[in-house]
């Protein structure tokens, strides 16, 4: 398959592009500078100038974004907007990156990780943003889009166990009642999701076993 990662340079991107060219993909990485992953080809371009001509012949492309500066925060609805915007009426799959803060912790559905009172005030506003993204996106019939969300605990050097588990909306925790995963097994979730395409316009989350 032919697969896009957007901002493959990233801590999770690059994971991504390693674990999708292992397995015999076609990988881009779109990025601003060069290019610093496992990737055969690459496209140097922000992020917000990518057309849809720069992606509509890609099986899928992974938006990997991800922006910590509390000034830009608002940049995770912007850059999912554009890239929504960009593939709508194509066929190319987007999957996004997604957080953790707005999966729900009641069965109601009212009640989000992000506005518990033991949810770190330091993540609030990127979990805020984060989730307002997603709200919009799942507003979009026009994109053939997948969110996935990690645990609430997304480990960058975590260990690569080669297994996971699929939730809902809802946090999950695993059989010893955490809920965590590591970006090497987070990308084996997200490729798996390429090759198979179980879910459309729907958000996930991924938790380890």
């Amino acid at each position: 398959m032919k697969i896009a990662v957007v901002a493959a340079n990233g801590k999770a991107g690059s994971l991504i592009v390693e674990e999708a060219v292992a397995r015999g993909h076609e990988v881009t990485a779109i990025v601003r500078h060069e290019n610093k992953t496992k990737a055969q080809n690459q496209l140097v371009k922000d992020l917000y100038d990518l057309t849809r001509e720069d992606l509509q012949d890609f099986d899928a492309a992974v938006d990997a974004f991800g922006v910590f500066d509390p000034d830009k925060l608002d940049e995770h609805q912007t850059s999912l907007k554009h890239l929504a915007d960009s593939l709508s009426g194509t066929a190319t799959r987007l999957l996004v990156v997604g957080g953790a803060g707005s999966l729900y912790v009641n069965p109601e559905h009212t009640i989000k990780l992000m506005d518990t009172p033991d949810f770190p005030d330091a993540f609030k506003g990127l979990a805020s943003n984060m989730g307002k993204a997603l709200d919009v996106l799942k507003t979009r019939d026009d994109v053939n889009w997948i969110y996935i969300s990690p645990a609430a605990d997304f480990q960058a050097d975590g260990e690569k166990t080669g297994s996971y588990q699929v939730a809902g909306e809802e946090l999950t925790v695993n059989s010893e009642g955490e809920s965590v995963i590591s970006y090497a097994d987070y990308a084996i979730a997200m490729i798996d999701e390429i090759e198979n395409g179980k879910h459309s316009k729907e958000r996930i989350s991924v938790v380890s076993k």
